[in-house]
């Protein structure tokens, strides 16, 4: 997986969870941090608060432990 298709996913889903992120691209959650770090640096994402509930709405997860990143990059 490259910088380019996480872009990507999260520009057409605005935001995802990392735990989600690492089932979708069978990757590590700790490879997938290093790329998103490197979109946050470029302000094309942000990491939500820890809290934030993420939008799958099941209540299952405890929202302290989710890391949610948004897409905020305009989509021009």
């Amino acid at each position: 997986m490259i910088v380019s298709e996480l872009s990507r996913y999260l520009r057409d889903n605005r935001r995802a969870a990392v735990r989600d992120l690492a089932y979708r691209f069978d990757a590590e959650p700790d490879a997938l941090r290093g790329m998103l770090e490197t979109l946050e640096r470029k302000g094309r994402v942000r990491k939500l608060p820890a809290g934030t509930p993420c939008a799958g709405g099941c209540c299952q997860c405890d929202p302290a432990t989710i890391e949610i990143y948004e897409w905020v990059e305009p989509m021009n």
